[in-house]
């Protein structure tokens, strides 16, 4: 059983998230898009990057490629998916949670780290935590607002279905403490399964001791 991480022309953090799942004890590989996904396939990691440059919208032209047929097919039958930065653009982009991710409110690219707030603990990408804790993450993203409409941003919310907040240190959701002008401070959601899940912030760079920080440990535990 193998988590197939999928590569993108443009994709630059697929081998980041080999590396976090390897040191968490799970297999992981690299899966060229056009090679489709092992039969074998445990779990999906849509990674980090720029593919196909961002161009269009970003993540928009790589969720038009046949890989992320199968991805949805596999979401359908509870196969857990996860979508980083430019994964979950892709992500939205394919329909695999709802919303979009926009040019950030700065109208620049940010890469800092930030805090975000649990919602949600009875999901696989947050089970190792408890609900309301903080986490730290890095982000990096020029395209990392979410936007819905208001309407259906109530929705989603009263659903449960927003999995991470951006907070202040404390847990406290503000405006200061949104880095990209998120609707609702949401960094993270999940789709119409909890084993669907996309988030901006890069849990793969909070997992290796070495980096300093292993608060996305957590988060990566829900592809084991």
């Amino acid at each position: 059983m193998t988590v197939a991480v999928v590569q993108f022309g443009g994709s630059n953090c697929d081998r980041d998230a080999v590396q976090a799942l390897a040191h968490l004890g799970i297999d992981a590989r690299r899966v060229w898009h056009e090679d489709g996904l092992p039969d074998d396939t445990s779990g999906v990691v849509i990674p980090g990057g720029f593919s196909y440059g961002d161009y269009l919208r970003a993540g928009a032209m790589a969720a038009r490629s046949p890989v992320m047929n199968e991805v949805r097919e596999r979401a359908e039958a509870g196969v857990p998916v996860l979508g980083i930065c430019n994964g979950a653009q892709i992500g939205c982009e394919s329909g695999l949670t709802e919303g979009v991710f926009t040019t950030n409110r700065s109208a620049r690219f940010q890469c800092e780290h930030v805090f975000v707030r649990v919602e949600r603990a009875d999901t696989p990408w947050t089970r190792a935590y408890d609900e309301g804790a903080v986490i730290e993450l890095p982000i990096a993203h020029g395209e990392g607002r979410f936007e819905v409409s208001e309407e259906r941003y109530e929705q989603l919310a009263e659903a449960g279905r927003v999995l991470f907040r951006y907070c202040d240190d404390e847990g406290n959701v503000t405006e200061e403490a949104n880095p990209n002008g998120s609707v609702g401070n949401v960094a993270g959601v999940v789709g119409e399964r909890d084993t669907v899940a996309v988030l901006m912030p890069h849990p793969e760079r909070a997992t290796l001791p070495d980096l300093g920080r292993t608060d996305g440990q957590g988060i990566l535990q829900g592809l084991a």
